[in-house]
């Protein structure tokens, strides 16, 4: 069997998936948060017809003669460049500007998330749209992250040194370092929770997740957990989110590209489908 038959096959295949990549970056163009994905392919092994020869009195050296077996899917890249900020007005709404990401809790899972579209729900937990809990830091009577993640919330438990009798809380609202401060009916102002920030020795390792979010690999190590603007964590800015990072334009060009290298694939089998078929047609 003609061994361009098995390239153009596997061609085809590889061109789809960049055509399913940039389709998929497409449809997210407006997701908050949403990083773009690349795809990067490589050649799969050469069939060696006549070895590299070496170099010799009589005569010079030969280079190897190899032919090429098509094109194999290397992996997919995501892109994790900052997207634009879009102002929302909502003072719950906020946006990473610089490294790092929102630490959120799925049940018992810890995933990680650059879309802070985010909301004091009726007990007052602050959550993501599908009702992951916002992770940060109970804070001491300095102001300082103490302790492990915990479920940042509007409560009043957690607060160093505790309220005096009869005081409740107002209306809260988040700083630029991700602490949650209260304004309380005595007319003070506390600080009561500081959200995490996490970031990771390798982000291009991590696995997406769904709803906007990424789950630790191997690759991708462990979480580095802090709060915004320590440690070169960038610092957040509240009513607004980060939007889509995906260049329309570069996509159209990819999709353009990806469905000529299909079409050229395709033409491939065409041709090898004919000279199989010239070759049954010798014996007529």
């Amino acid at each position: 069997m003609l061994r361009s038959l098995f390239a153009g096959i596997s061609g085809l295949r590889t061109n789809q998936t960049t055509i399913d990549v940039t389709g998929n970056n497409i449809a997210n163009a407006n997701t908050a948060g949403f990083k773009s994905s690349s795809t990067v392919f490589t050649d799969t092994l050469s069939q060696m017809l006549t070895a590299a020869g070496g170099a010799n009195q009589a005569r010079g050296g030969t280079n190897p003669i190899q032919i090429g077996l098509g094109v194999q899917l290397a992996g997919t890249s995501t892109n994790f460049t900052q997207g634009a900020a879009q102002p929302t007005g909502r003072p719950t709404d906020m946006m990473i500007s610089g490294d790092g990401m929102f630490v959120v809790r799925n049940d018992n899972e810890m995933l990680y998330t650059r879309s802070g579209s985010f909301y004091f729900d009726e007990p007052g937990f602050l959550v993501g749209p599908s009702g992951m809990r916002v992770q940060g830091y109970a804070l001491d009577a300095a102001g300082n992250p103490v302790g492990g993640l915990q479920d940042v919330n509007q409560g009043t438990a957690t607060l160093n040194p505790p309220l005096p009798a009869g005081v409740t809380l107002v209306s809260v609202s988040i700083g630029s370092d991700g602490t949650v401060r209260g304004v309380f009916s005595d007319d003070v102002q506390r600080d009561m929770m500081r959200i995490a920030i996490a970031d990771f020795a390798n982000p291009q390792g991590l696995e997406k997740a769904g709803d906007s979010a990424y789950r630790v690999t191997a690759n991708s190590g462990e979480a580095e957990l802090g709060t915004a603007g320590v440690d070169g964590r960038g610092v957040l800015m509240t009513g607004a989110l980060e939007m889509s990072n995906v260049d329309l334009s570069a996509e159209f060009t990819n999709l353009i590209i990806a469905q000529r290298g299909f079409q050229a694939s395709s033409r491939v089998i065409t041709t090898s489908d004919q000279v199989l078929e010239e070759l049954v047609n010798i014996k007529r």
